[in-house]
């Protein structure tokens, strides 16, 4: 039998998403040769952080075991930040706006690559997609920093402020998390500013760069996809109950909520964690003071992750839509699952359970993995496994008490978290005609 990736005449043929993740992965061991420079560092970083950070940024996640600001030189921020803004915006989509930035033709097979790249089903309108998602950016990513320059140029000067404003609009329209600061954006915790544009920033990125063009093309409800309209309530649903639950939980806990000063700066803080937590990483309180049941909550919400075709990771917020759906249509006795007059089918219920249990799997098994070398809190390591497959970034203090095996734990599962998906969805979109039909049997289930 021969096997789907080999051709007639003998030669291998590498699938797409194969040779995405390896263009991935060189990215990732460029940053961190680059990271590994003198003129990089203050002080030399061992090889192990250097590969950790490279890959926490252009897998966006934003888990850190050295301090951005301060063990980073700008030359090393500014290779965090490329990093950030590849990884976020997806390496074929920057290949192919340099591409038409040029004059040059977009190949069929550089189409193929962007197709996986955005998770897109099919190759027809991508550069049209693609100058749409470059608008999206320039405007979300300049809007930002302009905003953002009202609070750090005041406090920091001219020059660093408005590094710091670039610095953490990219960051957080990538949905990246990281800081130039060792408390993240704490020392902001009341600031309507930093309360409104950074989470402004990575709602928008979560949401998909799909998604995001159409509301700025259609812009009336009954005109949007089936898609964009399943992204905007459960997105809306999410960050309510995200919200409402982490003050209704933390609102007297004297190591988060309940040390702040004032009602003004609670609520704040419980709409900034409540809406960071599915994808982006940004912090302003404690994380590790955090209850078990918050923990717990989050992590929830970081395995949804955010959209397709956006800067966040997850199973997705479609992903959880459909499993819900699914579930209440087996409980009515129904073949086809209804929402918005519109219909899925069997095929679409059989992709989502599949990238469901393959994520279930993976979170587990690298679960087992970390708890081999590490005796510590359970729920720390279950919290630092979870936030790296929804390359999100919150931490309950463990990276940094990461051996060796554990941060090579986490590094592959950021990765799997950032481009797993693309391989999964290659085999998913595979068909082949079974040569032998069995007989139909039953297995007695639940």
């Amino acid at each position: 039998m021969r096997l789907k990736w080999l051709q007639r005449d003998g030669r291998v043929k590498i699938p797409p998403p194969a040779i995405l993740a390896a263009l991935y992965a060189a990215l990732i061991t460029l940053g961190a040769v680059l990271l590994k420079l003198p003129v990089a560092t203050p002080a030399p970083i061992t090889w192990s952080d250097a590969v950790f950070t490279a890959t926490s940024a252009v897998t966006v996640t934003g888990l850190v075991v050295i301090d951005t600001g301060s063990q980073l030189t700008i030359f090393g921020q500014a290779v965090v930040m490329m990093l950030i803004q590849l990884g976020g915006l997806g390496l074929m989509t920057f290949a192919v706006l340099v591409l038409s930035m040029l004059g040059l033709p977009v190949s069929m097979s550089q189409r193929i690559f962007l197709r996986d790249d955005l998770n897109q089903t099919s190759i027809s309108d991508l550069l049209v997609l693609v100058r749409g998602i470059l608008k999206v950016v320039l405007v979300c990513e300049l809007l930002g920093v302009a905003l953002l320059s009202f609070v750090f140029v005041p406090e920091f000067g001219w020059g660093l402020g408005l590094w710091q404003a670039l610095f953490h609009t990219i960051s957080a329209f990538n949905n990246a998390g990281f800081a130039l600061f060792p408390d993240s954006l704490s020392q902001w915790v009341g600031n309507p500013i930093v309360n409104l544009v950074v989470p402004a920033l990575f709602i928008f990125g979560g949401l998909g760069f799909v998604v995001v063009a159409e509301l700025y093309a259609q812009r009336t409800w009954r005109s949007f996809s089936l898609h964009t309209k399943l992204m905007l309530t459960g997105t809306l649903a999410l960050i309510v109950w995200s919200v409402l639950t982490f003050a209704a939980l933390e609102w007297s806990n004297p190591r988060t909520l309940g040390g702040l000063e004032g009602i003004a700066d609670r609520l704040w803080a419980s709409w900034f964690q409540g809406v960071t937590t599915r994808t982006a990483g940004f912090n302003t309180v404690d994380i590790g003071g955090i209850h078990d049941s918050t923990a717990m909550m989050f992590m929830s919400l970081m395995v949804i992750g955010g959209g397709s075709t956006s800067t966040a990771g997850g199973i997705k917020v479609t992903t959880f839509i459909v499993l819900l759906l699914a579930t209440i249509a087996f409980f009515q006795r129904r073949t086809q699952l209804h929402v918005f007059g519109r219909s899925l089918g069997s095929d679409e219920v059989m992709k989502v359970l599949a990238l469901t249990m393959v994520s279930m799997l993976t979170v587990f098994m690298a679960i087992f993995l970390i708890t081999i070398s590490h005796d510590g809190d359970f729920l720390d390591l279950v919290f630092e496994v979870t936030s790296a497959f929804g390359t999100v970034g919150l931490s309950r203090g463990a990276t940094g008490e990461l051996d060796g095996l554990g941060r090579a734990v986490i590094i592959a599962v950021m990765f799997i978290g950032r481009v797993g998906p693309l391989t999964l969805g290659f085999f998913l979109a595979t068909r082949s005609k079974p040569r032998v039909a069995y007989p139909s049997s039953k297995v007695y289930l639940g």
